[in-house]
């Protein structure tokens, strides 16, 4: 299923032809993981109301939840202002993280970084 014309003329593609998906659970607003996809994910994603992506080590797609159980139901696709990030708001079920953690970024910890105060 090839992706919608007019929605693939309003992407800005890495060289490897994928775009950034910042994936987010709809009832809390948390960001869960970022993933790659390209126009068949992207294509897949939108008919299907379930989240897939582009596997950058296995070369392939990569329909979230298929061996782990842990799918997204995907709520509503954005794209930015720029077309080169697409915000995908999800149901997520189970943890999204390969590690177990509810969220890829729980996983890798907070860095400290300097809290800029506002005057």
């Amino acid at each position: 299923m090839p992706l919608d014309p007019a929605i693939a003329s309003r992407l800005k593609r890495d060289p490897a032809g994928l775009v950034c998906a910042v994936v987010q659970q709809h009832s809390t607003g948390k960001v869960l993981m970022v993933a790659w996809m390209n126009d068949d994910a992207l294509a897949e994603t939108l008919t299907t109301g379930r989240a897939v992506y582009w596997s950058r080590s296995r070369q392939e797609l990569w329909r979230k939840g298929d061996t782990s159980g842990n799918v997204q139901h995907v709520v509503s696709v954005s794209l930015d202002c720029d077309g080169d990030a697409l915000l995908l708001v999800v149901d997520q079920v189970g943890p999204a993280c390969h590690t177990g953690e509810e969220s890829c970024f729980d996983a890798g910890g907070d860095l400290g970084a300097v809290v800029a105060r506002t005057p």
